[in-house]
């Protein structure tokens, strides 16, 4: 009788407290060191605010235009697709170009891509618009022969020259390579993501699951932010991959731009932001799953085997960087 009596009684005493006592002492630990580790995720990108609603429109219009690929077949939304649900990725190990030829390298995400430190996987455009430039002229990629006929299609456009005007409005002649570029950068500044964990690190506590929380702790505990640090959680340095047990690859990485022999194998730190949305992973994509990419990185980076259950936890934490209105 007095177990009926009470079990109710304790439930609704239980459920009391978790809604109006607040947070445990452990996820107020666990959230100090979220912000103090890795922080949220500014709102908007360097440079954003030099940007017109005008220069955002004609770079989101360019970032979808096919007139840009030789053939009419590619635009930057083919290999970094952000339509729908989509994380700027085409979830393929290598992009095919106008032509059909696959590029040697995955295509990153062009989502949050304004925060890193320089752009492509070997760094070689120093920020967005360099980057623009580069895969249109790209024979494998875009294809297009010249700067001259990529601006030729511009003029020849029935709305691309008043766009242009209306996008630069103090230049005499606004149709030029260099304002393209420029015009798609903006509207990439525009692409910046909203997480769970970021609702975590400005103190909502409930943002995170106990599990996801410790993930979180996890990540910490097997050193994946002696890489993968700040807000970004990576973008931000370079590294050897395969810095303790070797990762077999004949692409040379940042060797190729320097031709300093200590940059042989040397790559752009990826990003975690939207990690669990955009395989497969690595710089040859060969990497078809998050548990995989993980325990490859646990292992080759850091010299650790990973639990499953070790790595299931990680795994569990890296879905709290997922764009909230990227995930189901």
């Amino acid at each position: 009788m007095l177990k009926q009596i009470f079990t109710p009684f304790l439930i609704v005493i239980t459920l009391f407290s978790l809604v109006f006592c607040g947070p445990s002492e452990e996820t107020k630990e666990i959230q100090g060191k979220a912000k103090q580790i890795i922080g949220a995720l500014p709102e908007k990108m360097p440079g954003s605010e030099n940007d017109s609603e005008k220069l955002i429109t004609l770079g989101k219009k360019l970032y979808f235009e096919k007139k840009l690929s030789l053939n009419e077949t590619q635009s930057c939304n083919s290999c970094h697709n952000i339509e729908g649900k989509s994380a700027g990725v085409d979830n393929l190990p290598t992009s095919p170009g106008a032509f059909g030829k696959n590029g040697d390298r995955n295509s990153p995400t062009v989502l949050n891509a304004g925060f890193h430190l320089a752009q492509f996987w070997d760094g070689r455009a120093a920020d967005l618009k360099a980057q623009a430039k580069g895969p249109i002229l790209n024979p494998v990629e875009m294809a297009m022969p010249s700067e001259k006929e990529v601006l030729k299609r511009m003029n020849e456009d029935s709305e691309y020259p008043r766009l242009f005007a209306e996008a630069f409005p103090n230049d005499k002649n606004p149709v030029t390579y260099d304002n393209l570029a420029g015009a798609i950068a903006a509207f990439e500044r525009t692409l910046v993501t909203s997480s769970r964990f970021d609702d975590f690190v400005k103190g909502d506590y409930k943002a995170l699951s106990k599990a996801e929380q410790a993930g979180f702790k996890s990540f910490l505990a097997a050193g994946c932010t002696s890489c993968h640090s700040g807000n970004l959680l990576g973008g931000n340095s370079y590294r050897k991959v395969g810095l303790v047990n070797e990762y077999k690859t004949e692409d040379l990485g940042r060797f190729n731009l320097t031709k300093k022999s200590e940059d042989k194998f040397v790559f752009k730190v990826p990003s975690l932001r939207n990690i669990t949305l955009t395989g497969p992973y690595f710089h040859d994509g060969k990497v078809a799953t998050i548990e995989e990419a993980v325990q490859k990185m646990a292992y080759h980076q850091l010299g650790i085997n990973l639990s499953e259950e070790e790595t299931k936890k990680i795994v569990l934490f890296l879905g709290t960087l997922a764009d909230k209105n990227r995930v189901n």
